[in-house]
């Protein structure tokens, strides 16, 4: 992208260049005083006029080099504004992918833990299918309820999409 900043700049200088010298160019070299005799004077309005022809020509080299490296800028601004917006667009794509990295670090510890929490549910409901029978000699209710709706969450994905979704335990 510097590359293409550096190469316009350079061009815009060579049409400053070319521009000075159409100004040069253009300027009347008839030098006349009011001690040229008459003579001298028709002599340097003949020069001027054979000189004209091939300074016209000159002239319109000038004008096409100059229309020349304006297109060039032309096609390198539209680079530039191309390759602003392919380097925004792969700056994007990159943070979306370290932003998924860090989501997919807690989504497997989310997964982890809903493993322990699952398995922690699992002996809790086997000390409770234990302790059941003696809780409800002693205490007339239960001694825990609710085993049946527990669930925990689960962090899946088809490689799109990812989903939450609840487990039973």
């Amino acid at each position: 992208m510097e590359q293409i900043q550096a190469e316009m700049a350079a061009l815009k200088s060579q049409i400053q260049i070319l521009l000075e010298e159409r100004a040069a160019l253009t300027i009347n070299n008839v030098i006349s005083g009011e001690n040229d005799s008459p003579q001298a004077m028709v002599e340097a309005y003949r020069r001027q006029a054979r000189e004209n022809a091939q300074l016209s020509v000159e002239l319109q080299g000038i004008d096409a080099a100059i229309a020349a490296l304006e297109g060039q800028i032309k096609q390198k601004q539209g680079k530039l504004v191309r390759s602003q917006g392919e380097s925004k667009q792969l700056i994007q794509q990159q943070q979306l992918e370290e932003a998924k990295e860090v989501a997919q670090v807690h989504a497997q510890r989310i997964n982890q833990l809903a493993a322990e929490l699952a398995a922690e549910v699992r002996f809790l409901k086997a000390c409770a299918n234990q302790l059941s029978p003696m809780y409800w000699q002693v205490y007339y209710k239960p001694f825990i309820t609710g085993f049946k709706t527990i669930s925990v969450p689960y962090v899946r994905s088809d490689g799109e999409v990812w989903t939450i979704v609840n487990r039973i335990v």
